[in-house]
């Protein structure tokens, strides 16, 4: 019986979800990616403080990470933080007064700006802020990070 219910919350996603993706953001002013968890890997590129990245495998000293691109590289561990930042993905970004659509626009954001996740707002918002301190509400849809 036990054993029955837990296999009917797990299809009903009451568990973790296997698509729940986690962010974690670049902490160095300049953080090396390579093609295998080695520092004698060939190095791929930079990425700079704050770039969002998602977490896809974490090995000693050694995490997997997809950037905006979709491309998969491995960075040391040491050089994530769990700080929260959201990239511009569109053209122009609208950063708004409140969540929703007619609310007045505070500031405009262009592509690849970093903006830090201040918190998840539901109905497809999140709450961010600039690093002049302003904050708004900005669509999911136009970032990537969250």
């Amino acid at each position: 019986m036990v054993r029955h219910l837990i296999c009917i919350l797990l299809a009903a996603g009451v568990a973790t979800p296997a698509w729940a993706l986690e962010f974690r953001s670049v902490s160095e002013n300049a953080a090396v990616l390579y093609d295998a968890p080695s520092a004698k890997a060939r190095k791929l590129y930079i990425v700079n403080n704050g770039y969002p990245v998602e977490v896809v495998v974490m090995v000693e000293g050694w995490v997997k990470v997809r950037d905006a691109s979709g491309d998969l590289a491995w960075i040391e561990s040491k050089n994530l933080t769990d700080r929260r930042t959201v990239m511009i993905k569109v053209p122009l970004a609208q950063v708004r007064q409140s969540a929703d659509d007619n609310a007045p626009v505070l500031f405009q954001a262009q592509q690849n700006v970093i903006l830090d996740l201040v918190e998840v707002a539901g109905g497809g918002w999140l709450r961010v802020r600039h690093s002049d301190g302003q904050t708004g509400f900005i669509k999911v849809a136009q970032v990537w990070g969250a």
